[in-house]
């Protein structure tokens, strides 16, 4: 005859598998990790054709990409192969209660040479287009920038169709010194010269490949040390659809000013004739007499045989009253969901149905008796 088994058995087993969930979900466990591992050396790099020494990570110039998800935990080992100490910043990663995984001087110090140090932070409830960057020593004029893109999860929509795919542009002011040399021209109390050049994704230029009648999401985040730029597409508009990681009102625009520090996300759909067409960047605010730099690059449709006709989109008045104008007429959505569904179901405000309108009006104060009051 088989021996039953004491009955606290079953009652440890279930409360071993309840804490063990406990404890998992207390762990973050709902939230997948993403591991990095980075080596930053020196490295010869020719941007505009003249080779010179430029930061790289991974041997890799710009840096790797980081494609993740809302509410990823990021696991970043990051191991210093310069001669000087090295930091990297998260822009616009909220770093929600963890300020010192900000790699800003201050919260962080920076790596040594030949030390490592991991970096360990969360996407936490953030949708949007964001970079990395070095933090010290000018080394961002030499390089070790990158983009960081933050997806929605399933769960939470977006307020525009998915596009059938996506652009991520890093443009940015080059020089041809070194970070060393235009650390002494600020030392010796001087201002950054006017660069030398501006680069998209590390390069002149760039091309961009997409079918007639498809609808493409642009990412562009200004990774540069002094200007801002225009950016443009010859026979398109550029319909804004997110800015810093908020959804705005999606206005329609000719070209749109990014400013140093700033990402920006537009949608653009390919309706015109199957041709080759420019892509532009250029700087902003230049010093008189001095012509604007200028990165051309190419939006090719998948069926172009040809080149558009006409000349280079021009771009917008050499005036800062109109990219302050732009910038106010960026509008936050609403109507749009956060990064989180939100429990009072705000997140559905555009799929709530008005059931009662209320219109609150005031009125002039009425003298009653000597006494103020209201009607």
């Amino acid at each position: 005859m088989a021996r039953r088994a004491p009955r606290f058995s079953l009652s440890l087993a279930w409360w071993s598998v309840l804490l063990l969930t406990a404890a998992a979900r207390l762990a973050g466990a709902d939230d997948p990790y993403r591991y990095f591992d980075w080596t930053v050396t020196y490295g010869p790099i020719n941007p505009l054709g003249t080779t010179q020494q430029g930061i790289l990570i991974n041997g890799q110039f710009p840096g790797p990409r980081i494609d993740c998800v809302t509410n990823d935990n990021l696991i970043v080992n990051v191991v210093n192969n310069l001669d000087e100490p090295f930091l990297i910043t998260w822009n616009g990663i909220k770093q929600r209660k963890n300020s010192w995984q900000d790699g800003v001087a201050g919260t962080n110090c920076p790596i040594p040479p030949g030390a490592n140090y991991t970096y360990k932070f969360q996407a936490k409830d953030q949708i949007g287009t964001f970079t990395y960057f070095p933090s010290v020593a000018l080394h961002r004029s030499a390089g070790g920038f990158g983009a960081l893109n933050v997806y929605q999860r399933p769960a939470i929509p977006v307020p525009y169709p998915a596009p059938d795919g996506d652009f991520t542009l890093l443009v940015g002011d080059w020089y041809l010194a070194s970070h060393d040399q235009l650390r002494q021209t600020l030392d010796s109390g001087a201002p950054l010269p006017f660069p030398d050049a501006l680069l998209v994704n590390g390069m002149p230029s760039d091309t961009f490949v997409g079918d007639q009648g498809k609808t493409y999401v642009f990412r562009v985040s200004n990774v540069g040390m002094k200007t801002s730029i225009n950016f443009r597409i010859q026979g398109h508009s550029l319909r804004l659809a997110e800015v810093e990681g908020t959804h705005p009102v999606q206005n329609v625009y000719d070209s749109l000013d990014v400013h140093v520090g700033q990402s920006v996300a537009f949608l653009v759909t390919l309706d015109q004739p199957p041709m080759d067409y420019a892509v532009v960047a250029s700087t902003r605010f230049n010093p008189d007499s001095t012509s604007a730099l200028m990165s051309v690059g190419t939006l090719h449709y998948s069926s172009a045989t040809s080149r558009a006709p006409g000349p280079l989109p021009e771009g917008p008045p050499e005036t800062a009253d109109w990219s302050m104008n732009q910038a106010r007429s960026f509008r936050w959505n609403l109507t749009a969901s956060a990064a989180r569904p939100n429990p009072q179901g705000s997140f559905h405000y555009g799929t709530i149905q008005t059931s009662r309108t209320l219109v609150f009006a005031s009125s002039p104060p009425v003298v009653v008796a000597g006494r103020i009051g209201t009607r």
